[in-house]
């Protein structure tokens, strides 16, 4: 199973198996008791870990008995509404027949829901690629999307075209073998060059849209961020990290969970002023930054993964985009005028 499959799963269809069950095959018994859908399309949701019996990712080989739970999550809810293509400009970074990369810019959400239903990343592709959704038809057609970045932060993302593609990228996720690096501004001096967070995250329970750090492995999944000072400006340092895993809001989560919340991330404390004088001066410039950057500080630089045909290591870059760029500058021009 994916990365970003274990940060949030959402169930998609159940079957129970009867009292009387024959031991069968999961893609088999899915293939026979799901209306509309090939057994080879069971075994894709397989590989991809889409698959649950008893609330355990399945496997090929994996036997139904009686009374077992089978289920279909995805990484997203079921929509039950349309998904038409928009005209949405994509900053392509990468295409061949099997990938696709796409620069995402900050704003832009990932998956409709959640009163975010046009105008999304997927809307997007579904124009560019030629594919559309209606509301009675599967999730499947559109889960073209590997992995995802929050709304807020931009950057790099990896589609895949077809479903052979799509198993193969997972697997990478699966085996973190998938390179990942953002550039972050984060609030205050960090004592050390570079350093490793890692720890359990989980969701908050007194606020369900943030996440946090826990000592208790039951109550999340196992997270670890590999950070690296870029530059320091006293009261501000812009950071390089490195993910070995992918979780919802980590990069967020982990350097707030350490004293240094990205700049301007409003749901995690960096909205606000963390480091300075107490001079009205000051503060002014510090509205001005939150007004150049109006998100959190937060960039997906560099993706580099095997090619799933080819077998050929891709690596690309998208440069810092302009908001970010004129965030660090201005307080470079702040810390020399000193």
């Amino acid at each position: 199973m994916t990365d970003y499959q274990e940060e949030e799963l959402f169930e998609h269809f159940r079957l129970v198996a009867d009292k009387g069950q024959a031991p069968l095959r999961v893609d088999k018994f899915i293939a026979t008791h799901q209306e509309g859908t090939s057994r080879n399309r069971v075994q894709q949701a397989i590989k991809l870990g889409y698959v649950l019996v008893n609330d355990k990712p399945a496997k090929a080989n994996t036997i139904i008995r009686p009374c077992d739970i089978i289920k279909f999550v995805m990484p997203y809810e079921r929509r039950g509404v349309e998904i038409l293509p928009e005209n949405i400009p994509l900053d392509i970074v990468y295409e061949d027949e099997d990938v696709l990369v796409v620069n995402k810019p900050a704003g832009m959400v990932v998956h409709p829901g959640h009163g975010n239903y046009n105008g999304t990343l997927v809307n997007a592709l579904a124009y560019y690629l030629g594919i559309s959704q209606g509301p009675e038809e599967g999730d499947e057609r559109m889960g073209v999307l590997v992995h995802r970045i929050d709304k807020d932060t931009s950057g790099l993302l990896v589609v895949a075209k077809n479903p052979p593609a799509q198993a193969h990228l997972a697997d990478q996720f699966f085996v973190h073998s998938i390179d990942r690096v953002y550039t972050a501004v984060v609030w205050g001096n960090l004592a050390e060059d570079e350093g490793t967070i890692s720890g359990t995250i989980g969701r908050d329970p007194n606020d369900r849209l943030r996440f946090r750090v826990y000592d208790d492995p039951e109550k999340g999944k196992w997270a670890v961020t590999h950070w690296k000072v870029l530059e320091r400006y006293g009261f501000i340092t812009v950071v390089e990290c490195r993910l070995e895993t992918g979780r919802t809001h980590q990069i967020r989560v982990h350097m707030s969970s350490i004293g240094h919340p990205l700049f301007n991330d409003e749901r995690y404390g960096g909205a606000e002023i963390r480091q300075g004088t107490i001079y009205a001066k000051y503060r002014q410039f510090i509205q001005n930054c939150f007004a150049i950057c109006p998100r959190q500080a937060l960039h997906a630089r560099t993706l580099g993964f095997t090619h799933p045909r080819t077998g050929e290591r891709i690596f690309l870059e998208a440069p810092l985009p302009a908001d970010m760029t004129a965030l660090i500058e201005k307080w470079r021009s702040y810390v020399t005028a000193f």
